[in-house]
């Protein structure tokens, strides 16, 4: 064997490692926030935390109407905090409906370590603590980007009116695999995400929304998506968007007004 595979080898392996033991810092840019920071809103708010397990809690934000049509119970991308993704609470809560966004753990003021087994256990107990003050015919599961996988879990074990992915994944392996396609990344990555697996088993109406000319997370991953169940699922294309400005196009709303108004 020659230097320059031995290099080849060597980078490899380095890269791999890197992945495997840093990989939580490339999938996730959380936005922290210290314990007493107010948040400040011009909509009537109310802010929550669900105590999941000693040292563990997950904050919330509730946008709340007088007589709501439902609840919109809204899993973010993986940046920032609720403290910005809350701008996104006027999209819903113009149709008459509040607003539940939460942070995962090590975003905004929400604590514990992450793993996708523990995060999911937390939006499963979010979502079961908001099922006793919102019946589920009036309850929308929303997930954006890496929210979507949390989402379509969440709508596979539940019964919520909708399920509505935005920019969603086939299964975080796909996304990964684009970037470092040289890597064995199925057995490297400790975050899956399985949509792929989840979204034949949710039972209420599923609408995804995508950007034809979304980067990231091409449109093709929701095509397959669904493909799984396509008797249910309802893929509404936004032609030019991307992956970061759906809300900036007139068509996301007219397709969100339809759906809240149905």
């Amino acid at each position: 064997m020659n230097h320059l595979s031995l290099y080849i080898i060597g980078g490899i392996s380095l890269l791999a490692i890197g992945l495997y033991f840093l990989q939580d810092k490339f999938i996730f840019r959380p936005e922290t926030l210290p314990a007493g920071f107010e948040y400040k809103y011009d909509l009537p708010f109310k802010e929550l935390f669900f105590d999941i397990e000693p040292g563990v809690r997950i904050n919330g934000l509730h946008f709340f109407r007088k007589q709501p049509s439902g609840l919109i119970l809204y899993f973010h991308g993986n940046t920032r905090s609720i403290k910005g993704w809350a701008r996104y609470a006027l999209d819903f809560y113009r149709y008459n409906y509040d607003v539940v966004l939460v942070d995962y753990r090590g975003f905004g003021k929400s604590t514990g370590k992450r793993s996708e087994k523990d995060m999911l256990n937390d939006m499963d107990f979010v979502y079961n603590s908001l099922s006793h003050q919102y019946a589920e015919s009036h309850l929308i599961v929303y997930g954006r980007s890496i929210g979507s996988g949390f989402a379509a879990k969440i709508a596979s074990d539940h019964h919520p009116r909708y399920l509505i992915l935005d920019a969603p994944y086939y299964n975080f392996n796909k996304v990964v695999e684009r970037f470092i396609p040289i890597l064995p990344v199925s057995y490297l990555l400790r975050y899956h995400l399985r949509t792929d697996l989840w979204i034949p088993k949710v039972s209420c109406h599923t609408y995804i929304l995508h950007g034809t000319k979304d980067w990231l997370i091409p449109i093709q991953q929701s095509e397959k998506l669904q493909k799984l169940n396509p008797t249910k699922i309802t893929l509404m294309r936004i032609y030019g968007g991307g992956h970061n400005n759906l809300p900036s196009f007139p068509e996301y709303h007219n397709f969100i007004r339809d759906i809240l108004k149905d």
